[in-house]
Formats: structure tokens, sequence, C-alpha cells
């Protein structure tokens, strides 16, 4: 490929566009985007979409669309893409896979890996960048598939579609992520343009050094701790009514303190309360739990015990150290300093999205609404950090223009 040619790509199952942000940030040209739930679109559309960032063909609606219906319904128009798609990037839903989660093998989202690898089939980009979560290369067991490792099924799907292809667990927090989220890569490459069927593998020697480059020009460090992202966002700082939900308070910012809250406030729209920034109400008997855990530095199964619960995963952070990986789920942390859990604000900055970045839709949800409703909180946990994707895009381009 020629340098001066702006790379395309597609971006599959893109919930609120943490990739394509990235991608973007990269210099990566972004067609049309994917993205079933109606919520998560709302965001994407609002920050990438409205303000033109992507091309977007005539003949696909720009709305929220489930991959199997893009098959069925346009079939045509895909095929009709090929050799002008770059790379199709994103992965499928994790929750069927996910170790944090109930882990099933027959969870219906699981087969839409089968869907993904329909799409390659028609489209045939050049490039194919693959995440999904850590559980993705385990067998299952005791299952329907005797065991089905998903990770070898989509090697397997792509080798025989022709492409060389290569995977790899990451930890995001060695990225500049302040949050230990270990998730697998897989790169695949047109064989007709890896003869050698090297460059899938040399992605990963590429995104190591990138890294360096990157953080280092933006004036980032590679390990970054959750004080380090999150200090000026305390409740302390004040509050305000919350800007679009009643009864609800908003904190205030302070002082940026680090490098990395100065680059993610860069371009925040005007005032000092930050978008999505609301402070959960919690009952009195709840701040004094919570308070008790950090005075005593509970772990799960102590907070648990001491408290008489019959469940509880929640558990105080430390704030010296990256975040643990973000799950859907608020009430899941304590923050490290202050008795109440994280904002949505807080997970986005957890997560890397700069603070001009605006969540739609629910706050929370719960109960049989979740299957269908994917609130702000969901959809930060599902997102791919867009820092690591801006890692992620310029290292792609070094092996596209190999």
């Amino acid at each position: 490929m020629k340098k001066n040619k702006q790379s395309t790509y597609i971006d599959l199952f893109a919930g609120c566009g943490g990739l394509s942000l990235g991608l973007m940030n990269s210099g990566w040209n972004g067609a049309f985007a994917i993205e079933k739930s109606n919520d998560a679109f709302k965001t994407l559309e609002h920050n990438l979409i409205k303000k033109r960032h992507f091309i977007w063909p005539a003949w696909l609606p720009v709305k929220n669309h489930d991959i199997d219906y893009i098959l069925t319904h346009y079939c045509k128009e895909l095929k009709r893409l090929r050799n002008t798609i770059d790379l199709i990037a994103g992965g499928p839903p994790c929750q069927g896979f996910s170790i944090a989660g109930r882990r099933k093998e027959n969870d219906y989202r699981n087969r839409l890996i089968d869907s993904y690898i329909d799409f390659i089939k028609l489209v045939e980009p050049k490039f194919i960048f693959f995440e999904n979560v850590k559980g993705f290369t385990f067998n299952f067991k005791n299952n329907a598939e005797s065991g089905k490792n998903y990770s070898e099924h989509v090697v397997k799907k792509l080798e025989e579609l022709s492409y060389s292809v290569y995977g790899k667990l990451v930890d995001f927090s060695e990225y500049g992520i302040p949050q230990k989220r270990t998730r697998f890569i897989l790169v695949g490459v047109k064989k007709q343009l890896d003869k050698k069927e090297t460059l899938a593998k040399s992605f990963f020697d590429i995104l190591h050094k990138t890294k360096y480059d990157l953080l280092n020009r933006k004036g980032l460090s590679h390990l970054v701790t959750l004080e380090d992202a999150i200090s000026d966002l305390l409740e302390e700082n004040g509050t305000a009514l919350c800007p679009d939900s009643s009864n609800f308070k908003s904190g205030q910012y302070s002082k940026a303190k680090t490098s990395y809250q100065k680059h993610l406030r860069v371009r925040k729209p005007k005032g000092s309360t930050p978008d999505s920034h609301r402070l959960v109400n919690h009952t009195p008997k709840i701040k004094k739990r919570f308070q008790y855990a950090i005075d005593n530095d509970l772990c799960p199964k102590e907070y648990q015990t001491h408290f008489n619960l019959n469940k509880s995963g929640t558990k105080k952070v430390s704030r010296d150290e990256p975040a643990p990986t973000l799950t859907t789920l608020p009430d899941d942390y304590i923050h490290y300093q202050e008795p109440r859990v994280f904002t949505v604000r807080e997970f986005a900055r957890i997560q890397s999205f700069p603070d001009w970045y605006e969540f739609k839709g629910r706050y929370t949800t719960g109960g049989k609404r979740r299957v269908k409703q994917t609130p702000r909180y969901t959809q930060i946990g599902n997102a791919i950090p867009p820092l690591f994707a801006e890692i992620v895009g310029h290292s792609l381009k070094e092996i596209t223009h190999a």
C-alpha cells in the first residue's frame, strides 16, 4: 500500500466508540460502524458520526443495526466493498466467554463469532484486528461443544479464508491505561500481502515499540495509577445539581494534577461540571459501611463477613496502582478515598476516554432490562480504551505499509 493513501476501516460491534476514537486519532478513516445497542449507538453517533468522522455509505441507514440483519439485507453492498476496505476491527460481545461472568458455552452471543467470520468473508479486508476477553482463549468444560476453544476456532476459520493470523494476550495497564485489563488480541493479514506470513506476528513487537513512542510524545507514562487518573474528580471538590438527572448531584473539577488528567481534559466543554459525573445517592448506612472498608482496608471476603452479607464482590481499590478490570456494574468497587462507588466519568477516565466524550442513555439499569438496555456504565465497561486503540492504530499502519 502507498503511504499517502488514507487507510479505511469498518468497526464491527462498535459499542460506544472506544476503538473508533483511537483509530481515528491515529489517522484511520472510518467507513461505517455496526452496533446493535441503541443506547451505545447514541453515544457513538453523538461523538463521532454527527461530527462527520465517518464516511458512511448512502445505502446504510445511520442507526443501530444487528450484524445478522446487515448480512441478510446488504449482502450485495458488502461484496462491493471488496478492495476498498483496509481493515475490519472489533470483536463480538464477550459475556459468554468472560471468566468474570457466568461463562456459558451455549450463550447465544457466542454464535456472533460465526457472523463475524461471515462478514470478513463478504468484505475481504486486507487486515483484521480482533479483540475479546481473556476467557476467549480458554476451553469450555462439560458443555455442549466438548470444551470448544473459540480463539482456535477463529484462527482456523480465518486461515481458511487465506489470512495469516497471530493472537496474544495483552495487559492494557502496560500501555498507559490505569486499569489491569488483559484481553486477547488477534491480528490477521491477507496472505497475498504477507508472502512470508510474518506480519501478523510482528504486529506485537511493533505495538510494544509504538507504545513508548506515542506515550512519550504525549508526555504520558506507560504506567498510570488510579489516583493519577481520577484524583481531580473527588466529591470533596464540591458539587452542583446534575445537568441531566434531577435529584442527583454532580462532582466538580479541581485543578488537573497529573499529565494523564491534563491530556484527557484537553478540549473539554466549558464549565466546572464534568459530563456524566453524577454521584450515587448512597444511604447513610451504605456510606458508613464503605467508610469502614476504606479505613480498615477490607478485602472482599472480610467485607462480606464483617457485614454479614450473603454475597458481595464489592472491594475497595488501591490508589497507588492501576484499577482492577472494570466490569459493567458500578457496585463492584469502592472508591479508594471517598465512601461511594465510581461515577460514569471516573469509569471513562479509567478507560482513557477524553472528558469531551459525552455518554448518552440511562446511567444504570437492572433485572430483565439489562438484556435490552446498555446504560452508560455498561457502555464504558465493554469498550476498548481509546488510548490503547490509538497505539494499535499506529502499529497497524506500520504493518500495512510494510
